[in-house]
């Protein structure tokens, strides 16, 4: 694209008034960028370019986690926080001969605790022993070991079994750089590090960690984008393990692309802090989680079909598209309004010609079940009329230039200030704006531009590195302050809903985010394009992100930017279906994109996959409780271990075969439903790998034994489902919206295992919102030789929510039936109607 047609296609999507001022901004930003070290190499530029080692060990202490370990040049503090965690935290020291600190103080720029959830003092103290040998000192619990090479200072951690899962090298510094080399096994593969438009191994490429919003369109390969996390995942034939860095500089991870056999971590400034969890995976992710903070559990709501697009207005527009899906019988939770609901722009007002009556609105749409979610913008416009400005300048909340001027950057409203989140009285006053729209009836928030992304002409899309922020009191700049901009917005705005409706769970969904993000908010995919590289980047992308913690997220259905066709929306749609956010959504001046936009036969399909959605909302929710109650993702990979409740029967190898370590294309939702959505155009089959186990059609209950690869032929109207054997999988009938469930009628489908075996699983229930009673059925299935025994025990108060019950068995007909010790009938020698039980017995032939 030429620079003419750019500059054009920007005034189009900004406005003439907003180029202009982007182009001002640009060239004052890079002026003042260049007066403040910015970017990795600066400071070691500074220093001469010299890397300098930590050198060789010479000591160590024990203390009361672990022991202090004395370098030439550096001393590294490691301790554990669980049997299953340890903290490693290096620190240069001036001069190669000091004594071996007993009391060190912590490092002057040791990282804000905003990633936590638990401080570190929190941790109960962990059982270990200390050993020292001639070649190495050891640590070690009943879970993990590591060791110190007395020669090298290499760092090995170790499973309980004594195999190697990941090995260190000392780190180096260069000024304020710190640089930190792991080695990298055979064959080994990395996954994480947040929202990488990446393959999902990760292995063989550098990534940036820097939240940046890329323009209003990308695709496979942008790097950076809004959301990182300096977290991974390695998994090779001795093991797993998950590593988390709480350093919020940007950095770069070379995961394999200068050195294959070398992940090179490189910050840009900050301490060198980093956790390490050894694997299975759910394990080390519940740990992950522990340390980060778990997701809490969504409204019920907020797991339904949600619309929107760039943007519905006015308000007529709006109840014409909820009377839309009425009309074509689609269910919907939720209608999202972009930015232009606002007035001239402005965070938490509404344009009262265009909405004249939005809380009437809101009620309007929540009689027929349907709530609205609204966009905000931390840019606070600088307008002397407008409240939220006045407010935010008298209190002296907003983000300052060092000298203490507030700082103005172009974003939607034009020139804006930018509300400092790393304050505590800055998110205080933040979150005392939402009643603004909490009491118009507004039932979520949707929170954008928060990287903090800027108009710009050319280069970085933020605010300046000179920029200051509080840094809870301890001053810092924009280098530490940029990377938790969107995770601090969050917490300001979860706090303030937790406090403002205390009967009600938060809903906040969020562009941008770093480590923990996960406690506050969910987050979509940001700006794709409506193109198939991009559909096909959605799984490995949310997988990705679900192996960093952050367990609730999904992609604009039909691609962002640009305008999709019939078959593309209907493939993504297919596998919104199956995400934990199903939305819709597209850019300004595009066609409509709703579910009855390509006309009948799509719209048949859409219908059915949104429905297909709400009739498995218990199992949906359920998996959502998992997330809540233990971290998992509820999108997980194909090699998610065997042991992990919901997965395969007790005993299974846990042994990950070689093809589906890769499956970049396919994935489990919850721990029974095989998921293999259909990326490529015009495609007329598409394989499936398959874990170990027996794998249902779920169209058809055909079995299909893994592990293996089978091709399926498939067409429009179908993407290949699966259910593991040995499931039971909770429907009820699709209602047109989560608050029109009847709570008539619940199906539990049993999918027969054809070898003996035990499985478990879970049915969650409460109200769908607040924080009252709840209960988990809990389904053990027994198959030994032709007996198939199904065990349910109930815990919580919360009473069954529904008035009947059913059994339909998948893949035999039991010639007897014994509940609770009596004989019942089955229907067609495969369905009945159940009570509470708490055994069945079935005699299978």
């Amino acid at each position: 694209m030429s620079f003419l047609s750019e500059l054009i296609e920007a005034v189009r999507g900004v406005g003439l008034a907003n180029v202009v001022a982007a182009g001002r901004y640009t060239v004052w930003k890079d002026r003042l960028d260049k007066r403040h070290r910015s970017g990795p190499g600066a400071a070691g530029e500074a220093a001469g370019g010299r890397w300098v080692p930590a050198g060789r060990p010479t000591g160590m202490i024990r203390t009361e986690r672990g022991a202090r370990f004395a370098f030439e040049r550096a001393t590294v503090d490691v301790g554990f926080l669980a049997a299953d965690l340890v903290r490693v935290a290096w620190e240069p020291v001036a001069s190669g001969d000091a004594p071996i600190p007993t009391d060190a103080p912590h490092p002057a720029d040791e990282p804000i605790p905003y990633t936590l959830a638990r401080g570190l003092g929190a941790w109960a103290p962990v059982p270990f022993e200390a050993e020292e040998r001639l070649d190495a000192w050891a640590l070690r619990t009943d879970q993990l070991e590591l060791r110190l090479d007395r020669a090298t200072g290499t760092l090995s951690f170790l499973d309980a079994g004594g195999l190697l899962l990941r090995e260190e090298s000392p780190p180096s510094w260069r000024g304020e750089e710190s640089r930190h080399e792991a080695r990298l096994a055979a064959g080994e593969r990395l996954y994480g590090l947040g929202e990488k438009a990446a393959p999902f191994n990760l292995r063989g490429r550098a990534y940036t960690l820097w939240n940046r919003d890329p323009g209003g369109a990308y695709g496979p390969g942008a790097d950076p984008v809004y959301l990182n996390i300096p977290t991974y995942a390695g998994l090779h034939d001795r093991g797993s393990y998950i590593v988390f860095y709480e350093n919020y500089r940007r950095s770069v991870f070379d995961l394999g692309a200068n050195r294959p056999d070398v992940a090179e971590h490189r910050f840009e400034g900050g301490a060198l802090v980093h956790y390490f969890a050894p694997g299975p995976l759910d394990r080390a992710l519940e740990r992950y989680t522990e340390l980060t903070g778990r997701p809490p559990l969504p409204p019920l709501w907020a797991l339904g079909y949600h619309q929107s697009r760039w943007s519905y207005y006015p308000a007529e527009r709006v109840r014409r598209l909820a009377d839309d899906f009425e009309r074509h019988e689609v269910p919907v939770d939720a209608i999202h309004l972009d930015i232009d609901y606002m007035d001239g722009f402005r965070v938490f007002t509404w344009d009262r010609d265009r909405f004249p009556d939005l809380p009437g609105l809101a009620e309007e749409l929540r009689q027929k079940g349907i709530r609205l979610v609204t966009i905000l913008d931390p840019g606070v416009k600088r307008d002397a009329g407008y409240a939220v400005f006045r407010e935010g300048l008298e209190q002296g909340v907003f983000c300052r230039l060092p000298d203490g001027s507030p700082i103005f950057a172009p974003v939607w409203p034009g020139w804006c200030a930018f509300p400092d989140f790393t304050d505590p009285k800055a998110r205080a006053w933040w979150g005392s704006q939402y009643p603004a729209l909490l009491d118009a009836g507004m039932a979520g928030f949707w929170h954008d531009m928060n990287e903090p992304a800027t108009f710009v002409g050319w280069g970085d899309p933020t605010l300046p590195t000179a920029t200051r922020h509080s840094m809870e009191g301890r001053g810092g700049d924009h280098r530490q302050g940029h990377n938790l901009y969107g995770l601090l917005m969050a917490r300001a705005g979860h706090e303030a809903l937790r406090g403002l409706r205390p009967d009600r769970r938060p809903f906040i969904l969020t562009r941008s985010g770093w480590a923990g993000i996960q406690r506050f908010a969910w987050n979509w995919t940001g700006d794709v394009r409506s193109d198939w590289a991009s559909l096909a980047q959605v799984v490995p992308m949310v997988l990705g992100l679900g192996l960093s913690g952050q367990a609730f997220t999904g992609s604009d259905i039909g691609g962002f930017s640009g305008t999709t066709t019939p078959e593309l929306f209907i493939r993504w749609l297919q596998l919104g279906a199956f995400l934990p956010l199903c939305r819709a959504h597209t850019v300004k001046n595009s066609p409509d994109q709703e579910p009855w936009s390509f006309g009948q036969s799509c719209l048949s399909i859409a219908r059915e996959f949104i429905r297909l959605r709400y009739a498995l909302l218990p199992y949906i929710y359920t998996a959502a409780w998992e997330a809540h109650e233990h971290g998992w993702p509820m999108v997980r990979p194909l090699f998610w271990p065997a042991g992990a409740p919901g997965g395969q029967a007790e005993g299974a190898a846990v042994a990950v075969a070689e093809p589906i370590r890769d499956a970049p294309d396919a994935f489990l939702l919850g721990g029974a439903l095989l998921v293999a959505p259909v990326v490529e155009p015009g495609a007329k089959s598409r394989a499936v790998e398959f874990p170990p186990g027996e794998w249902y059609g779920f169209w058809d209950d055909h079995v299909h034994a893994g592990p293996g690869r089978v091709e399926f032929p498939v067409a429009l109207e179908r993407i290949p489902v699966f259910v593991r054997a040995g499931s039971v999988l909770p429907m009820e009938p699709p209602a047109m919206s989560t608050a029109r469930r009847k709570g008539d009628k619940l199906s539990l489908h049993l999918y027969v295992p054809s070898r003996d075996g035990v499985w478990t699983s879970a049915l969650y229930s409460d109200a769908g919102d607040g924080y009252g009673p709840s209960r988990v059925d809990r389904f053990t299935v027994r198959r030994a030789g032709p007996r198939l025994t199904v065990d349910r025990e109930t815990n919580g108060r919360h009473p069954w929510p529904y008035a009947h019950t059913e059994l339909v068995i998948h893949g035999a007909r039991p010639s007897r039936a014994v509940i609770d010790g009596e004989e019942r009938t089955l229907e067609a020698g495969r369905s009945m109607g159940l009570d509470e039980f708490r055994q069945m017995i079935l005699e299978l032939p």
